[in-house]
């Protein structure tokens, strides 16, 4: 009876120990607003890496402020992966503006797609260059946001500041809702193509796409380098039948360095081995590429997924 008690005593440690080593591979997934790309996208990447990772991994999705919230979590290790922008997650890493310190702890795994900036305008106003935003309402994202960021880091180009116009500090989806109450006149998003948001816009009213001109788009990339020349392609959104000259950033999947090399490689592997699943999940991951992984990416990667890369012959 005893050597049965003390067996059973055993395998109950043994099952603990187990359990205990599968909740070490729970990982927190910051993404961004429910209304963004990157909560789908998080949700999607998130579904395949727990189902095509043999048990290795069990991932979980969660909605956050995005990019700088995104870096703060993860610095401070109260999440384990993040999508962020590229510019973002430069400056946290370096110390500068935004961030009034650095932020040495975030690692990447990869480029995942660019990201657009969206300039819209009404079409019941004036407003048919960047300039004619001034003495105008305009959301510019939430405050403190990579979205926030880009709009104060343009805006000086073309004599604009939020001394002379109305900047309305909402989410994506907030926008949308007050542009089409006519209580903004326009908005400014950096985000993948195409986004819910606006395209719950442009299917209940026209809208005005803004373009930028080369030389202001020279001017801007010359001091921010991770702002790059782009275009929005012809008919991303009802109405636009026209490529939109403009500028973009990239998205980034980006952990903890105190990840495991184990996680990060499988992280790495199940995420670029399963592109068209995720893709069936939500179209933008078809714009993940292996080719592309390591653009526009200046932080340094986890070794983990710089293992994979070595595997699939990508070099620095």
């Amino acid at each position: 009876m005893k050597k049965l008690l003390s067996l059973v005593m055993v395998c109950g440690l043994i099952l603990v120990a187990i359990n205990a080593m599968a909740a070490e591979k729970r990982l927190t997934f910051a993404t961004g607003g429910t209304s963004g790309v990157y909560f789908p996208l998080g949700g999607a990447i998130a579904q395949v890496l727990t189902a095509k990772s043999n048990g290795a991994l069990d991932v979980t999705a969660q909605a956050s402020g995005a990019s700088v919230e995104n870096i703060r979590l993860i610095d401070a290790g109260e999440v384990n992966m993040a999508i962020v922008q590229n510019d973002i997650a430069d400056a946290a890493y370096n110390g500068t503006a935004p961030f009034k310190k650095k932020f040495p702890n975030a690692r990447a795994i990869a480029r995942l797609y660019p990201e657009y900036l969206h300039i819209v305008a009404s079409t019941n106003s004036n407003i048919k260059k960047m300039a004619d935003f001034k003495g105008h309402k305009v959301s510019v994202g939430v405050r403190g946001s990579g979205n926030e960021l880009n709009c104060r880091q343009i805006f000086k180009f073309f004599g604009l500041s939020y001394k002379n116009i109305t900047p309305m500090f909402l989410p994506y989806g907030d926008t949308a809702e007050q542009f089409k109450d006519r209580l903004l006149d326009g908005f400014i998003f950096t985000i993948g193509t195409p986004n819910p948001a606006i395209q719950d816009i442009t299917t209940a009213q026209e809208v005005r796409f803004i373009p930028l001109q080369d030389s202001d788009i020279d001017a801007i990339t010359k001091q921010f380098p991770y702002l790059v020349k782009d275009s929005i392609p012809a008919n991303t959104y009802k109405g636009q039948t026209q490529p939109v000259p403009t500028l973009s950033v990239q998205a980034i999947l980006i952990v903890n360095k105190n990840m495991s090399d184990e996680d990060a490689y499988n992280i790495t592997k199940t995420l670029f081995d399963n592109l068209p699943e995720i893709a069936n999940e939500y179209d933008m991951a078809a714009e993940i590429s292996l080719k592309q992984a390591k653009n526009g990416i200046t932080i340094p990667f986890h070794p983990g997924a710089e293992k994979y890369f070595k595997e699939k012959g990508l070099g620095k």
